[in-house]
């Protein structure tokens, strides 16, 4: 089959979890025999014709002229661009700045879209900003030939909304045993004796209270690595906010999977603060590298996480789990959350997943 993959900023990965996804994805695609094409950003940092087989296509992408606006050209010059290459299959990675364009996708070609969450619900986007994410998202949803839900209760939501059936796939993690101590060293933070977070800097992921959490508790001063990219409006704010904080430490953006994975394996608790979306990626990741995970209360981490997992909803429990929980007294969680990777969210599993779709709803169009 001839694949494209719209909705990204690109590949390799530089940005977050549908580009991560869309470079694990598109590179099984090749080594099962079909021909791939992924789209990137003009401006992206790797600037190859091919990725490990991979086609790159390089459109240009105002946003860092425009700012989010920017997305809606980009993914105007990528459709456009999708309409001369007689593509079997469009995989659309979200739906956000894309769909309103979906009158210019090619007739011919089959479109999947994995609706990711319900964006209209985050909290930073201003009420007519929301409503404008209510209609995109319709028009994804009833656009589409194919939907795809990467949790149980986006599925629900789509069936419920808009009477429209989706495949249920969520994202996936590599399981993670091979840690390497020394990488601790460039981070000045020692085994077992540093929590973290990691999240885009936005209000839904909830950085400030488990923050807030992390300077209620007293009884110790064990530091908090916050990795994400806080060069933004929302960064500045916390940074400026937590600056007395010397325990608080703003990393920004880690692109390095290596040095993720041992991070969360050495850390003493990995916060997981995200409130909006599906089957998160940075939470299986922390699963699949042995961290023990403190989640924020919600129906969709907990539909992953189950009861292997510590809850909070406020900054006064982040500040209890702090000073009760230990990580030795919860191997168990750990064990039963990296066996949930292997069994349920590991990349092939997933990736096969999606390779049957495609090859069921190619197989339909031919008929």
């Amino acid at each position: 089959m001839r694949i494209a993959i719209l909705g990204t900023r690109g590949i390799p990965n530089y940005y977050g979890g549908f580009e991560q996804f869309a470079e694990f994805f598109s590179v099984y695609l090749v080594e099962q025999g079909h021909e791939v094409y992924c789209y990137n950003s003009h401006n992206h940092p790797y600037q190859e014709k091919y990725f490990n087989g991979v086609n790159i296509i390089h459109k240009n992408d105002p946003e860092y002229k425009y700012g989010t606006f920017g997305q809606f050209i980009y993914d105007f010059n990528c459709i456009i661009d999708s309409r001369k290459r007689n593509f079997d299959i469009i995989l659309q990675l979200g739906y956000t700045s894309n769909s309103i364009w979906f009158f210019l996708l090619p007739k011919k070609a089959i479109i999947i879209t994995n609706m990711d969450g319900v964006e209209w619900k985050r909290s930073k986007y201003s009420r007519p900003v929301q409503q404008f994410l209510k209609f995109a998202e319709r028009l994804a949803a009833i656009s589409s030939d194919y939907l795809v839900s990467d949790s149980l209760g986006i599925q629900k939501f789509l069936k419920e909304r808009y009477k429209k059936a989706s495949t249920y796939i969520a994202y996936g993690a590599h399981p993670f045993n091979t840690p390497n101590e020394d990488v601790l060293k460039e981070y000045n933070v020692k085994k077992n004796q540093f929590n973290m977070i990691m999240a885009r800097f936005e209000p839904e992921n909830n950085l400030d209270m488990v923050l807030q959490g992390v300077v209620l508790n007293k009884l110790d001063k064990t530091p908090i690595l916050v990795i994400g990219n806080h060069n933004t409006k929302y960064g500045e704010y916390l940074k400026i906010k937590f600056k007395q904080n010397s325990n608080i430490v703003f990393l920004g953006g880690i692109y390095n999977l290596e040095h993720l994975n041992n991070l969360r394996y050495f850390s003493r608790l990995y916060f997981h603060g995200h409130s909006v979306g599906g089957t998160n990626p940075s939470l299986l990741e922390a699963m699949a590298s042995q961290a023990l995970i403190v989640a924020h209360n919600n129906d969709f981490n907990k539909g992953v996480l189950k009861d292997n997992a510590y809850y909070f909803l406020n900054p006064t429990e982040v500040k209890e789990v702090l000073q009760t929980v230990k990580k030795n007294n919860n191997l168990q969680f750990i064990q039963n959350n990296y066996e949930a990777i292997v069994k349920d969210f590991n990349w092939n599993k997933i990736n096969g997943k999606y390779l049957q779709l495609f090859e069921e709803c190619f197989i339909k169009m031919e008929k």
